[in-house]
């Protein structure tokens, strides 16, 4: 099933994501929800908040050709897509600075700065707790996703000069989402 992806504005994007304390079968359809959502978005990443529910989940799905030769290689093991919950990132390493977007932020992107390789644990879908170490692309996308189960959002990444270049686009997102009905936020 397809959801409305919540835009800038909306609290709930601002919510600490609720550790999910079994997989389920309905963890299972939510995951499956949101990897349907976020393709028919045409996005790399997606948590919960941003389709209103509070669940600590997100679902990454990294193409390999957006990967450069070094990423690709280094992060060959892992599977995608990616489904991660109750993800926590224990390590990073490097720095990386490239132009990100955000399903949330439609039509605004920033250069934000990441680490470059992160090493992080969750609990698979099969209950089973992992731990990868990626590069790159996918390390970003695993970043910026974490940091939306923490109430953490592209705009707090921003400078104060690149939040003041948006600021028009901001305020009419944060519109937007104010005009939205309270039975689709």
């Amino acid at each position: 099933m397809i959801h409305p992806i919540l835009t800038f504005g909306h609290d709930v994007l601002r919510q600490k994501a609720v550790p999910v304390a079994e997989v389920t079968d309905d963890i299972r359809k939510l995951a499956m929800d949101m990897l349907e959502t976020m393709y028919a978005a045409k996005g790399l990443g997606l948590a919960a908040e941003q389709i209103g529910r509070t669940e600590c989940i997100c679902v990454i799905d990294v193409p390999p050709d957006a990967e450069k030769d070094t990423c690709r290689a280094a992060n060959a093991s892992v599977v995608m897509p990616l489904v991660l919950i109750n993800p926590e990132i224990i390590a990073r390493e490097g720095k990386q600075r490239n132009d990100e977007g955000c399903l949330s932020f439609p039509d605004i992107g920033a250069s934000i700065t990441r680490a470059n390789q992160v090493t992080v644990t969750f609990t698979a879908l099969t209950g089973e707790r992992q731990t990868v170490t990626v590069q790159g692309l996918l390390s970003r996308a695993i970043q910026h996703e974490v940091d939306h189960l923490n109430g953490i959002l592209l705009v707090d990444n921003m400078s104060h000069m690149q939040r003041l270049s948006m600021s028009g686009q901001l305020k009419r997102l944060l519109r937007s989402s104010s005009a939205t009905p309270a039975s689709r936020r």
